[in-house]
């Protein structure tokens, strides 16, 4: 009998329900939760008015202005106006009614995204390859790379001030704050030259920080230890005789740009053994930055889909100012990989980066007690021989996870390697600790071929495929004598393996909010990528694991969006001119989707060919990026037509983009007629996700090359199930003509319910290649299941709606 029913449910039922009802609601409105309010641009306008307006208008839904003064937590005005503070709903909802605000959104917890690869892409150090060697060691002085992460580690090699670094540069105007175990006297210098920290959304969140014990550090020091990777990888000096344990990838470790200076933004924090970060720290982080003086802002961090409209989410706002001032924004694309529409950072003013593996493997040679031989993959360093035991005599269903041990697990599997299959396993760091807390001193984990990796799980684990697993799986169910293996060290094998190769976790496009943008936009290594690493954190952060590293191997699409920071870094350099949006179309288009024995490169989590949802417009190529020939820029106009596209009104608009006296913010295409549709933003790839006629879409791109009398002429590649042309089919360049225009018209040519397909269009003058993807979804056939036709203009809006009517409905 429920509550209710006991009651007696009737009248008294009834009145008892609207009683509870009107409790809650009464609690719900008075709950005090950190919000960000956003208003544009600054206007131009100095800190401190900035400041004033922003209380004004938030004194507005409190009875004292004291109130308004102590709920404030950030006041954002210099890269944009905004400001977090701690509201209740009926606050929230009264703000977003006023005419300036653009959007308003509850502040949510984003995650982090957790040496060879320059080798690999190309960049030696050695004296022989003058050009790439130029290339790294030459350029990037005088480019400060913003990171916002877990923090830094200032005493690591990869931050040292060697003496080849000149004045800080002029343009700087940061800082290094002093914090627990982080003076800036000895912390910071011409390599470190700004480090802040951030506490006041994720305290407002989540509590106050716990220090106890070196838990975390109130400062810009690192304790989590992924900070300090990716701002080695981006900008760490020269180090040669990097390795990790046992000499394991043994090597000079450097940043992508090492001679740049670093600036450090520590916006997520140590909590359930990862990193938590602020949408209201981190869009204060950004304000700094932009401040500061930086020229690249690089940030490995998101938030898994379902994704919020771009200007609720803090990363976007943030990034789409730091466009306007010329600072390119590069992102991580999220680790929810394979599954498709899972890319996190989505909008088409950041560079997307998937991740992709190098030709380095661990080779590892296990033996078995029959003498057959098989070859897995490990970060083992010591040689070891022990009985051997399947998991199901050690878990109850042998699943190898915690809550299937029992009372017989410890005698099973004391002192024994374990068996374990990823088909009834959810990975092979729970199987490690699993069989940790059984007794267990070894695993070997068996997986698909599709998605086999190596990973430090603490407890010595060798990965292998299915096909060895059940091979193993076979001697010790069919051995007469107690089945034994043994673990011989692992090697550093380079050059003998197929790459790159999508690693399987990256998450996959196409966007789930703005379809005709490709995403990610590139690829990059993000597969055991070796870089700096506090050794007062352990390799594996867990709290079991006492070892102590000063280089470690981690992987994710936090490791390779700082390989595309450091690039881009150089590329600024070296093109000091060009915008955010020319630098990433000369990562774009001079990408390439094959790996290093000619073939296209494998998807990771499937054994199909990588295409555009999976790598963008390919692997980042960092020399043929300083020479793209042909660029497609973007410019305030083509931005005002995509934000017009979104539904933002042209009052919003001139609110959100920087004014200049020739800029046409009316949402009117040419002729004064209704805005150009989505896909005509000037964008280094063409999407075209719901193609049931022909369509023609509009580019210009703009001669870069050393030759101002270049002529490109098209080829075409079309999508199947589609047929593609291109007008004019030769564009012509002159010293007083540096941009042209084309077309490309796209008609359906199959039956389809809408399947995405795959060609290219390539522009070349005979040594520059410029390659734009083409996707298609031919939508010929209705949804007979459903017959349902999506309202696009209805979905569009929703990007308008405030984040009040979003989570309040």
């Amino acid at each position: 009998m429920g509550f209710l029913g006991g009651l007696g449910y009737g009248v008294q039922g009834t009145y008892l329900l609207d009683v509870i009802q009107d409790i809650l609601l009464k609690s719900y409105h008075t709950i005090n939760q950190v919000h960000i309010v956003y208003l544009g641009h600054n206007d131009g306008l100095n800190a401190s008015l900035t400041a004033s307006l922003h209380l004004q208008l938030l004194s507005g839904v409190f009875t004292r202005s004291d109130e308004a003064r102590d709920a404030i937590l950030y006041s954002y005005s210099y890269g944009f106006s905004g400001f977090a503070a701690m509201l209740n709903s009926t606050q929230a909802a009264k703000l977003s009614e006023a005419e300036e605000v653009i959007s308003i959104f509850r502040s949510r917890m984003l995650e982090i995204h957790t040496t060879r690869s320059w080798d690999f892409m190309g960049l030696s150090l050695h004296i022989q390859n003058e050009q790439s060697a130029g290339m790294q060691l030459k350029y990037g002085d005088d480019i400060i790379v913003g990171i916002l992460d877990t923090g830094v580690w200032p005493e690591s090699q990869s931050f040292r001030d060697d003496g080849h670094l000149g004045d800080i540069p002029s343009s700087w105007r940061g800082t290094c704050v002093e914090g627990e175990k982080f003076d800036p006297a000895t912390a910071c210098n011409r390599k470190l030259i700004g480090a802040r920290y951030y506490l006041a959304g994720f305290e407002s969140e989540v509590g106050p920080l716990n220090t106890s014990g070196g838990a975390e550090y109130r400062s810009p020091r690192d304790r989590v230890g992924h900070g300090t990777h990716t701002a080695s990888t981006a900008v760490g000096a020269v180090s040669p005789d990097a390795s990790y344990v046992g000499g394991l990838g043994r090597g000079v470790a450097r940043g992508g740009a090492p001679w740049s200076r670093l600036a450090v933004y520590k916006v997520c924090w140590f909590k359930d053994l990862t990193g938590r970060c602020s949408d209201a720290d981190i869009l204060a982080a950004f304000d700094d930055a932009l401040r500061d003086g930086v020229h690249v802002i690089s940030a490995s961090l998101g938030s898994t889909p379902p994704l919020m409209p771009l200007f609720m989410t803090s990363t976007e706002i943030g990034a789409f100012h730091a466009m306007q001032l010329g600072v390119p924004a590069v992102f991580s694309a999220g680790n929810d990989g394979p599954d498709a529409a899972m890319v996190q950072n989505v909008s088409p003013w950041v560079i997307t980066v998937a991740a992709s593996t190098i030709d380095r493997r661990f080779p590892t040679v296990i033996t078995l007690g029959n003498n057959v031989s098989l070859v897995g993959e490990s970060f083992n360093v010591n040689d070891m021989k022990m009985r051997l035991v399947e998991s199901g005599s050690v878990f109850s269903d042998g699943s190898c996870s915690f809550d299937q041990l029992t009372n017989g697990s410890r005698a099973a599997a004391s002192g024994r390697i374990v068996l374990c299959f990823s088909t009834t396993t959810a990975s092979s760091g729970v199987a490690a600790l699993a069989v940790y807390a059984a007794g267990g001193a070894g695993l070997i984990f068996a997986e698909t071929i599709s998605r086999r990796s190596t990973q430090d799980n603490f407890l010595p684990t060798v990965h292998v495929d299915l096909r060895q697993g059940t091979r193993i799986l076979d001697y010790i169910r069919g051995s007469s004598r107690p089945p034994t293996a043994r673990f011989s060290p692992s090697t550093t094998l380079v050059g003998k393996s197929p790459a790159p190769a999508v690693a399987y976790f990256s998450s996959r496009g196409p966007s789930s909010i703005s379809p005709h943008i490709l995403k990610p936009d590139v690829t990059a290594p993000g597969v055991n990528i070796l870089a700096a690493w506090p050794p007062m954190s352990s390799p594996t952060v867990i709290p079991l694991d006492k070892r102590s590293v000063t280089w470690n191997f981690d992987s994710g699409t936090s490791m390779s969006c700082p390989h595309v920071s450091g690039i881009v870094a150089v590329v600024r350099a070296v093109h000091p001119t060009w915008s955010p949006a020319a630098i990433k179309s000369a990562l774009m288009t001079t990408a390439y989707m094959y790996d290093d024995t000619s073939d296209v490169m494998l998807a990771g989590g499937t054994l199909k060919a990588a295409d555009a949802f999976d790598v963008g417009a390919g692997h980042v190529d960092p020399l043929r990026a300083l020479d793209p020939g042909l660029v497609y820029d973007a410019g305030a106009r083509d931005h005002v037509l995509f934000l017009c596209g979104l539904g933002y009104t042209r009052y919003q608009i001139r609110q959100m983009v920087l004014p200049s006296p020739s800029l046409d913010t009316s949402c009117g295409g040419e002729g004064g007629g209704a805005a150009p549709p989505e896909y005509d933003l000037n964008y280094p790839a063409i999407v075209l996700p719901r193609l049931n006629a022909t369509v023609t879409v509009k580019r210009t791109v703009t001669n870069v090359g050393p030759r101002r009398d270049a002529v490109y002429r098209a080829a075409v590649v079309s999508p199947h199930g589609a047929r593609a042309a291109v007008w004019p089919p030769a564009l012509a360049f002159s010293p007083y003509r540096d941009t042209a225009s084309y077309y490309v018209t796209v008609a359906p040519a199959k039956l389809s319910r809408g399947r995405y397909d795959f060609g290219e269009i390539v522009w070349s003058d005979g040594y520059h290649r410029v390659r734009t993807p083409l996707v298609v979804r031919v939508t010929t056939m209705p949804d007979t299941d459903t017959g349902v036709d999506v309202d696009v203009a209805a979905a569009r809006a929703m990007d308008t709606a405030t984040a009040t009517q979003l989570q309040d409905s």
